[in-house]
């Protein structure tokens, strides 16, 4: 496999604070020699454990982008023992075009891992973080909210795996972040994510989610920065006391029947509120046919008792659409 086309402005091994780009050559009608131009700070100081901080994985997510890039402004090199590496836009072309995915090749970044260096742009992105960045981490956090299409409560989250140490360590990291509820995660497809890439390189990580519907709040950033804060507290990168919540309560997402999705078109009426409690068999939902008057809505129930960890965010609302998700609340996430 050939060397990664993106190069760096800045010297990682460097003490000190430094501003700049990873830079991927991308030729378009509008730029015969171009580049993208990826922001990236990092702070470095003498002899320690690195973590690699990341937002803008997909580009409508902004609370993480928001955290990270007032981070990078603020952090001194005094203030860390070890190094902090801070990508605030992983997928910058789509975080410009505040897209989910990237206008340049329609890629979804956080579904193109491990990359591919001959691959399209975004593919490309993804393998230099494959084979260049998350080699020189041993901690990363991946900050992640709702996108324009859904709406989230705030969680931090780790992954089940066959590590069991990695497993702890990674669960100590979603406890410590704080944002008032840890999840152990169940993705749909795992495959192709980010977080598998680094999982797999036996690096402690933690995912998140902090809000949506397309923008960000007062209390999402609030709860996103004393998150980013409170992670390199517990890597030890930063000195500190952890910023807890006032509560902090425990959800595990054990396989897909915590999602509910759409098996219809129409306009999507939620009857339960996000952060609230719901019954199995419980209505959660309703679509209305928005083509005639007079029928009858199709009702969608909940297939599990437990908490309403996300809701889709536009009423109008296609086939396949996730409409909500549940998960169990638990006394404890270790096993």
């Amino acid at each position: 496999m050939r060397p990664s086309p993106i190069s760096a402005t800045v010297d990682f091994e460097a003490d000190g604070v430094q501003h700049g780009f990873l830079k991927l050559p991308v030729s378009h009608d509008e730029s015969a020699w171009g580049a993208v131009m990826i922001p990236v700070t990092v702070v470095k100081n003498g002899e320690g454990p690195t973590a690699l901080l990341t937002g803008g994985n997909h580009g409508d997510e902004y609370e993480g982008i928001t955290a990270l890039l007032k981070l990078a402004r603020r952090l001194k090199a005094e203030e860390v023992q070890g190094r902090v590496i801070i990508v605030p836009m992983m997928n910058q072309p789509a975080a410009q075009a505040g897209r989910r995915t990237s206008p340049m090749d329609r890629g979804n970044l956080n579904r193109s891992f491990p990359g591919d260096p001959d691959g399209g742009p975004t593919k490309q992105i993804a393998d230099y973080f494959t084979r260049y960045l998350v080699p020189m981490c041993d901690y990363a956090l991946d900050l992640h909210s709702g996108g324009r299409t859904l709406d989230i409560l705030p969680f931090a989250a780790a992954h089940r795996l066959e590590d069991l140490d990695l497993e702890r360590k990674s669960l100590e990291g979603a406890m410590a972040f704080g944002a008032g509820t840890a999840i152990m995660m169940y993705e749909l497809d795992a495959a192709a994510l980010y977080d598998t890439v680094v999982e797999q390189q036996g690096k402690v990580l933690v995912t998140t989610e902090l809000g949506g519907g397309g923008t960000s709040t007062p209390a999402s950033i609030e709860i996103s920065e004393r998150g980013v804060h409170n992670f390199l507290v517990f890597t030890g990168i930063v000195a500190g006391d952890l910023q807890r919540p006032a509560r902090q309560q425990y959800v595990e997402m054990p396989d897909a029947s915590c999602y509910v999705q759409s098996e219809h078109t129409g306009l999507l009426e939620m009857t339960c509120a996000l952060g609230g409690l719901v019954r199995q068999g419980e209505v959660v939902a309703r679509i209305w046919d928005i083509t005639r008057t007079g029928a009858e809505p199709v009702e969608y129930r909940a297939g599990r008792d437990g908490l309403v960890l996300a809701r889709r965010f536009p009423a109008r609302v296609e086939m396949g659409d996730t409409l909500i998700v549940i998960g169990e609340v638990v006394e404890t996430l270790e096993r």
